[in-house]
């Protein structure tokens, strides 16, 4: 990693979910200590070899029965190891821009659909054949995505059931659950001494140690089946449906603009945020029921 430009290649093998074989949080310099990284923390029995077809890269469900207002957007470009290309940023904003607007999804879960790895952050492959020019934007676009990822209004959940390389891992720290390293929003997720302290010195931070210095929430042991982390975040997710969506929504909303202004500011915050509540269908439901005893039936309105 070149210190001066600020390059981190982070790689997460026990961000939320641990290995059977080497679990770790792992921080290592930008090139070939980064794919050497991915390639040792990609199991045998798993296989890269598919390529999927563009309109397939990112993969939509909403799913349905006691999971129904959950969706999940799986990467799915396993000849490439999820790297973000061009396409990919494209149908990830597009996909958000459907998300952020529709009042039936309650939680996000962002997940990977090739095993072993989340995301091998950007395409160099594809960055290669750019022209200067083309970079620039490219960095631009992505970072656009993973803000608009960030500024989603209901929860979101990182799934991280493999690798997370750069780009990768600031995707997943734009995500409400589940959030590791990253040089910008790794000061804000664990302190900046302790941030700067593990990006200078790239040293490997294992699970146990990332979840108690606040890196990621949970730490959970692989299964069989390779999705031990998507499981914890559906469990999670369907933790979240019960509640009020409109407060849900305000709740995020005052936690993260609270926390880029003084204390006084978030207080304001907070109560405009409220405020928005009380005129709501969704308010005199939960009252009702708090009243009657019973489970509520919120609409979003």
């Amino acid at each position: 990693m070149a210190a001066a430009a600020g390059l981190l290649r982070a790689t997460v093998g026990l961000a939320a979910a641990s290995s059977l074989h080497r679990p770790g949080l792992e921080l290592r310099r930008a090139g070939a200590a980064a794919a050497a990284a991915a390639a040792s923390f990609t199991s045998a029995r798993r296989s890269y070899g598919s390529e999927a077809r563009e309109e397939e890269e990112l993969r939509v469900r909403y799913l349905d029965d006691e999971h129904k207002g959950i969706v999940v957007l799986g990467l799915n470009r396993p000849h490439a190891k999820n790297a973000l290309n061009k396409n990919l940023l494209k149908m990830m904003s597009k996909a958000v821009d459907a998300l952020k607007s529709d009042k039936k999804v309650r939680t996000v879960i962002f997940r990977s659909e090739v095993p072993g790895i989340f995301c091998a952050g950007a395409d160099l492959k594809e960055r290669a054949k750019m022209h200067s020019s083309e970079v620039s934007s490219f960095v631009s676009k992505a970072r656009a995505a993973i803000n608009e990822m960030a500024n989603l209004p209901v929860p979101t959940i990182a799934a991280l059931d493999g690798i997370a390389l750069g780009g990768g891992l600031e995707l997943a720290l734009a995500c409400d659950i589940r959030v590791a390293g990253g040089t910008q929003r790794l000061p804000r997720t664990i302190g900046v001494s302790l941030a700067k302290e593990l990006i200078f010195s790239a040293r490997v931070v294992d699970g146990e140690e990332a979840k108690s210095i606040g890196l990621i929430s949970h730490v959970v042991q692989q299964n069989e089946a390779g999705d031990a982390a998507y499981r914890r975040a559906l469990a999670l997710a369907r933790e979240f449906l019960p509640q009020g969506p409109v407060a849900m929504r305000v709740a995020k909303l005052a936690i993260n603009q609270g926390m880029e202004v003084d204390l006084v500011t978030g207080l304001a915050i907070e109560e405009a945020c409220y405020a928005q509540t009380i005129p709501t269908k969704d308010r005199i439901e939960g009252l009702l029921a708090f009243k009657e005893k019973r489970p509520p039936h919120y609409k979003g309105e």
